[in-house]
């Protein structure tokens, strides 16, 4: 060097170009090799797949695009990778994945003649707190204190595979690379677990390490609505009387508690036409028929007019040799319900439904015992 000269500036550091990949050998079965990739399914893009390796001391990637940041090698890296066959392979930079999701990749070795990227049991969960476990399925990662489940990874082929969901915040994420499977959706586990409810799929999921994930179009199961009917819904009935006492509804309720009056039932009548309902305690069951006729003939002096056709169950104290001989000699149609289908006296149901309700609501309104139950029937509410 010449005094008076100075010297060249250093050349800035500049990672080295991705290499060609060299020529396929000549020995190769071409046809083999196009049925190979043609039976590959959708795979997650480059930089989001990794192969978990025990034996591996650093991860290496084959290319520094999935890294945020490269620098040259430093000391204490090496200068080559030796991989299975013995063949030594050249680290050309070194770099961090930044955050993939919520796990750290530092230190990453890029080594172009790799083929896939390799990640190190070892420095991976040294980096991150965690634990991976592995199993026939694939492998699931674990935090080391709590040993919660961070992540579960399914393998699709003889290894085992780590996909990373990349950060929102790395550049190098893209949309195509957020389409990853970590863990299976709420609603396929639940048609693989044969259908149970909610409650049962969180429980699993919090206590046997299910990896399980809502679905957002999470909705409810048709299958479910299908297969848990005890029976066929009864469609709303269009038909009504076109005239006062054409048609009549009754039904008998028995109360769980005894009046003071020593009442334990009543027998609800609705008018099909102007749904007004008359109300009639009985103590005994036996007195409904006695009942009934006392109503057809009050029916007959105060409206002129004759019940034309009755609705009721098919209880015994409604189908009995004197109901049916009353009926037939005044010309009444006696309708009844099939067995064990109730909803076919629906509008009778509905009132004896509709009057308890009021009934306990007026009681307790005037702090009287249930057993008051009848004074309901006959006195006036302020």
């Amino acid at each position: 060097m010449f005094a008076g000269v100075a010297p060249p500036p250093p050349a800035a550091w500049l990672p080295p170009a991705q290499s060609t990949p060299p020529a396929w050998p000549a020995g190769w079965d071409q046809a083999a090799l196009a049925r190979s990739f043609s039976s590959v399914g959708l795979t997650p893009p480059v930089g989001t797949e990794w192969i978990a390796d025990s034996g591996a001391s650093y991860h290496t990637t084959p290319t520094a695009g999935i890294l945020s940041s490269i620098r040259p090698p430093h000391s204490s890296c090496p200068s080559s990778i030796m991989v299975g066959d013995g063949s030594c392979f050249p680290v050309t930079s070194v770099g961090d994945a930044g955050s993939l999701g919520s796990f750290r990749l530092p230190n990453v070795l890029v080594a172009p003649h790799m083929v896939h990227n390799l990640l190190s049991i070892r420095q991976f969960t040294a980096d991150n707190s965690c634990t991976v476990e592995f199993d026939s399925s694939g492998l699931t990662v674990k935090d080391s204190a709590s040993r919660r489940p961070l992540l579960r990874c399914d393998s699709q082929g003889p290894l085992y595979t780590l996909r990373l969901p990349p950060s929102a915040a790395s550049p190098s994420a893209s949309p195509s690379s957020a389409a990853f499977v970590a863990t299976t959706s709420s609603t396929t586990w639940h048609r693989r677990l044969g259908h149970p409810g909610r409650d049962v799929l969180a429980q699993l999921s919090r206590s046997a390490d299910l990896p399980c994930t809502r679905a957002p179009d999470e909705h409810l199961c048709h299958a479910c609505q299908l297969g848990r009917h005890v029976r066929l819904p009864f469609s709303a009935s269009s038909s009504h009387a076109d005239r006062l006492f054409d048609l009549v509804h009754y039904d008998l309720w028995t109360s769980p508690v005894l009046s003071v009056s020593g009442y334990k039932y009543y027998l609800v009548v609705v008018d099909d036409f102007s749904h007004y309902s008359w109300t009639f305690p009985l103590r005994f069951k036996s007195e409904t028929f006695s009942t009934l006729s006392h109503f057809f003939a009050w029916v007959s002096t105060q409206f002129g007019l004759n019940i034309k056709a009755v609705q009721c169950d098919n209880g015994r104290e409604f189908d009995n040799n004197a109901s049916r001989s009353f009926f037939l000699t005044r010309g009444v149609q006696l309708r009844m319900s099939c067995p064990y289908t109730s909803a076919q006296n629906g509008k009778a149901e509905r009132m004896i439904r509709t009057t308890n309700d009021v009934m306990r609501t007026l009681l307790f309104q005037a702090s009287f015992p249930l057993a008051s139950g009848r004074r309901v029937f006959t006195q006036p509410s302020t």
